[in-house]
């Protein structure tokens, strides 16, 4: 692994494989560092209905296929693994991973976000056996069953009504008011017509119970009130955190974790560079992601035309 590369992209999310696109048509040597799925969060969303093109909505597993077959096509080289650390010596960065060292002259981190947690007693105990991030990969094991649904946003709402095709009955838990969009919020409403979703504001949850190993009830604070409520599972969507601990100390980061970049998307450490949700100031769209992907290909083009002229 001594060769050193022309770029290393962190993370195979929308960010991460529009600048693969962009680099490698242009014969810059460009390695893909996962850990986790490709495509990132999109690829556990259901369907993303704002994505220019698609006037039907596109699902987010399919975008993430055609994003990755389209940068193999050029030439991305995947690796699967999870950076660890970062160093640079003499104008070379050490990418320090789970599967070895590899050298590159610049970097682009785009490993987006992970899903917070709620952070309550039999949250981490009951992972996977009724606690859950992601809709599209869990919801299928509920069907016809009561479940709960935590968050207000946009996440939420959407991934509450993907699930309406499979439980018969969804308690969305909200902790103050429902912050989604207008659009989303007017569809909610059908549903909540139907008696299919049932809405709680001001509404917290204190504690995830079970039995047998399998979740069966959850105590929650409603207009502060506690109460337990009867469920076959729970669906956590309350925001993300950004995946920076690797690059504390390292690299400039904001007060809640996201990588500060000039405006040519560069940090403070020449040659690595930010683009998609992991960088302070995105605005958390898969579209505005991938424009972020492919002006820094653009960006890290230049850097390595005059990388033999930079005095740093």
């Amino acid at each position: 692994m001594s060769k050193v590369h022309d770029l290393i992209i962190i993370g195979a999310g929308p960010a991460g494989l529009a600048c693969a696109i962009y680099t490698t048509r242009e014969y810059i040597d460009t390695v893909v560092f996962e850990k986790g799925v490709i495509g990132g969060l999109a690829a556990v969303t259901d369907v993303i209905d704002n994505y220019p093109g698609f006037p039907d909505g596109v699902g987010g597993l399919q975008l993430s296929d055609a994003l990755q077959k389209q940068a193999e096509r050029f030439g991305a080289k995947i690796e699967f693994g999870e950076v660890q650390k970062i160093t640079k010596k003499d104008k070379v960065i050490t990418l320090h991973t789970t599967d070895g060292d590899y050298k590159t002259k610049t970097v682009l981190v785009a490993i987006g976000s992970e899903y917070k947690k709620l952070d309550v007693p039999g949250e981490k105990e009951y992972y996977a056996r009724g606690v859950h991030y992601c809709a599209t990969c869990d919801g299928a094991f509920y069907k016809d069953k009561e479940i709960a649904v935590v968050g207000g946003g946009n996440s939420a709402i959407q991934e509450s009504i993907f699930l309406t095709r499979y439980a018969k009955k969804i308690e969305l838990l909200v902790r103050s008011t429902i912050k989604a969009s207008s659009v989303l919020q007017k569809e909610l409403q059908k549903y909540i017509d139907e008696g299919k979703i049932v809405v709680h504001l001001n509404t917290s949850v204190k504690e995830i119970k079970g039995e047998n190993g399998l979740v069966n009830n959850i105590v929650i604070n409603e207009d502060s009130k506690e109460e337990v409520m009867k469920v076959d599972g729970i669906f956590i969507f309350v925001g993300l955190i950004p995946n920076t601990g690797f690059l504390k100390d390292y690299v400039e980061l904001d007060n809640i974790g996201l990588i500060k970049t000039d405006n040519n998307l560069m940090t403070n450490v020449p040659g690595i560079f930010a683009a998609g949700d992991v960088r302070s100031g995105a605005t958390l769209q898969i579209a505005s992601a991938s424009g972020d992907g492919a002006t820094a290909a653009l960006r890290i083009r230049e850097f390595l035309e005059h990388k033999k002229l930079a005095t740093y």
